[in-house]
């Protein structure tokens, strides 16, 4: 059976639709274009099978069609429910890549999908969340056999992977690409504090200036959407549990304040902990009317949207991705995009350049797992720094870049103890 006919779907006429955003993608991904030449030609991963669970869009889809260009035979699905797009499913899929995707499944399907993808008894996986993870772990060990290692995007999925080494469970090893030095500085900070404002300003279509802006969490995501929230004008309160983070931002010129404090000013809410009930009952009661909440961690647990409902009287879609909770005291809250990850549930995630660098570290790693997994052995480690500093070499050349080079003098210099 070919990949479109083992695919699952929603409209394969949806394709070229979905090639005209993969294109305008590729077009602006000059690092991932830059690897495909060589890729394509060396086929590195040929007799391969990789599993790929990432937000199904343009720019996922040409980390995919470079894996497939590698050699490998691709399976892909999506890793949230409202953040797959159905034309890039499609198009994918007519492409010669296997999809399990449509976008906004029932939890049914979506769990379904996942298992699909893995029943496909990839050599090697590519996750974002952990959910293949856990599921190869929990429900399904005997697809195990053939997993090589792989590859995890984000910081929620590093915690469970964590979780499953500290315990001694992990089955095969995983890179941890989500804590590469470069990608906390471009993709988390810059990528993060971009598509959270695309996300909820395509989607508000309120102004942000002269509003005030509460940002529950200051690692690198949080950095990012508190950093371009004071660049649209935005007064900016940020909460922390960390002191030496919470430092951070009172000493980058942001307010600091606990969340039941912060909860009386926020005009906008984003949550970017990557932990659960941030924002709790108990802030909801001394909101603001029109508050306007928005979660940018991976699940949807951080706004506990169930007390929200328990709290309404009523609750009504008021806009494509807003939904409106009239509180018995009359007061109206607005929760974005199911309290789901806003920049891609409600947008398209993060800018082209900034895909280009994580994915290039994605297939650079796929392939260390690949070329090093019986050296790694079963445990979490961090992207080697050899590769972190290639895909910054990359961006530079490709942009016209050039810098400086230490001569033999000052290497020696540095190598040494004495003056």
């Amino acid at each position: 059976m070919n990949p479109v006919e083992k695919s699952i779907v929603r409209d394969l006429n949806l394709a070229p639709n979905g090639r005209l955003k993969m294109d305008w993608a590729r077009e602006h991904m000059p690092v991932l274009n830059r690897l495909r030449e060589r890729l394509s030609a060396e086929r590195p991963l040929a007799g391969q099978k990789v599993a790929i669970s990432l937000h199904l869009e343009a720019k996922t889809a040409c980390l995919a069609e470079l894996i497939r260009d590698a050699g490998a035979d691709v399976a892909i699905t999506g890793s949230n429910p409202l953040s797959t797009q159905d034309d890039i499913a499609a198009a994918l899929a007519v492409s010669g890549i296997t999809v399990f995707a449509k976008y906004n499944p029932s939890p049914e399907e979506y769990k379904d999908h996942l298992i699909k993808t893995l029943e496909t008894k990839p050599d090697l996986i590519i996750d974002d969340g952990g959910d293949l993870v856990s599921i190869l772990h929990s429900e399904r060990p005997d697809l195990l056999e053939n997993v090589k290692g792989g590859c995890e995007e984000t910081t929620t999925g590093i915690l469970r992977l964590r979780s499953l080494e500290k315990t001694d469970e992990l089955r095969f090893p995983m890179v941890a690409v989500n804590d590469a030095y470069s990608k906390f500085l471009f993709d988390n900070r810059y990528g993060t504090g971009q598509s959270v404002w695309d996300g909820i300003n395509r989607t508000t279509n309120l102004v942000v200036a002269g509003k005030t802006v509460v940002v529950v969490g200051y690692g690198w995501c949080g950095r990012g959407v508190a950093m371009r929230a004071k660049g649209l004008g935005a007064q900016v309160i940020v909460t922390e549990v960390d002191a030496i983070k919470a430092t951070e931002a009172h000493m980058d010129g942001f307010i600091v304040m606990p969340m039941a404090e912060a909860a009386k000013f926020g005009d906008y809410f984003v949550t970017t902990t990557g932990n659960k009930g941030v924002i709790s009952a108990d802030h909801f009661h001394v909101m603001k009317p029109g508050a306007i909440l928005a979660n940018a961690g991976h699940f949807n647990v951080e706004i506990d949207v169930a007390a929200l409902e328990q709290m309404a009287v009523s609750k009504r879609v008021v806009r494509k991705d807003i939904e409106e909770f009239l509180l018995p005291d009359g007061r109206k809250l607005y929760l974005l995009a199911e309290g789901r990850l806003v920049n891609l549930a409600a947008g398209d995630g993060h800018p082209a350049e900034i895909m280009d660098m994580t994915f290039a570290l994605q297939a650079l790693c796929l392939l260390y797992v690949h070329e090093n997994h019986d050296k790694i052995g079963r445990k979490v480690i961090d992207v080697p720094y050899q590769i972190d500093e290639q895909v910054a070499r990359y961006f530079l050349e490709a942009n016209g870049i050039r810098i400086d080079r230490l001569t033999e003098e000052q290497e020696k210099y540095l190598a040494s103890w004495q003056l």
